[in-house]
């Protein structure tokens, strides 16, 4: 039988690619792998999201428009160092059915009336909107995005944002699902559950620095989880079991509270 050899040059491409794309969370502390350059994120995610734009209805509610954007404002404020070049946008897309929000690179940032009809308060919708921002701080889609790529071998690392608004509807609803883009779309690629609860610590922190109370971080997951007779969303879906994720969320409370006093 014909042994299988791998080449040299194959190895040696691999040990580079893994080299070079080797970055740290810097809000963790955290080694992660990201292959794909910013520039071509950036781009990609600007692209879709013009598209979703157009097939999604956005809302004209003005209490809902008003509070996102102050609160985004404030929770982009506090992720700047993290996101130096992001061109902030909050977009309130009007869909009852997606309790659900996402944030893209370069700062594309959505929340769904679903959710918004759940949120109580300011501090509420900062915890949400600051776990999304975080996951794009973090670099997560990039992370699944890369390993993705080699998966495949790496040859997606180039031209990997090359003609993105002609990508067709399943390569669309892919690259939107590495972003966390949508209950529809996440269910396709979702966020680890290590992402999750990533996003979770920086985003409490941030919605902290930004002088939302994190404390309505608590009551805010309890409420979700008992959404549907016990059944949590297709939003929670891949997320942490909510009792993990509260437990968590009280050990963090501490280090939160800090920050919100002495902001």
């Amino acid at each position: 039988m014909k042994k299988t050899k791998l080449c040299p040059l194959m190895l040696l491409c691999g040990v580079l690619l893994m080299f070079v794309g080797c970055t740290t969370v810097s809000q963790t502390g955290r080694s992660a792998l990201h292959l794909v350059p910013e520039g071509e994120l950036t781009a990609m995610s600007s692209s879709q999201f013009d598209q979703l734009k157009q097939e999604t209805p956005i809302s004209r509610d003005r209490a809902y428009n008003a509070m996102v954007t102050r609160v985004g404002e404030r929770i982009a404020y506090v992720a700047a160092p993290d996101m130096p070049n992001a061109q902030w946008e909050f977009v309130v897309f009007d869909d009852d059915e997606q309790i659900n929000a996402f944030a893209m690179p370069g700062g594309k940032v959505a929340v769904y009336t679903g959710i918004l009809e759940i949120i109580k308060s300011d501090d509420e919708l900062a915890v949400v909107m600051g776990h999304e921002v975080a996951h794009v701080a973090a670099g997560h889609g990039n992370e699944r995005m890369s390993h993705k790529i080699l998966a495949a071998g790496g040859a997606a690392v180039v031209g990997i944002g090359t003609a993105a608004a002609d990508m067709d509807s399943g390569d669309r609803a892919l690259i939107l699902a590495m972003f966390g883009a949508g209950a529809t779309y996440g269910a396709i690629l979702p966020y680890s559950r290590y992402h999750e609860s990533e996003a979770d610590e920086i985003g409490l922190i941030y919605a902290a620095k930004a002088g939302y109370d994190p404390r309505a971080a608590i009551p805010f997951w309890e409420r979700m989880e008992t959404l549907g007779n016990g059944a949590p969303p297709e939003f929670l879906s891949t997320h942490p079991a909510g009792s993990t994720r509260i437990r968590k969320l009280n050990e963090l409370m501490p280090r939160a509270m800090d920050a919100y006093q002495n902001r």
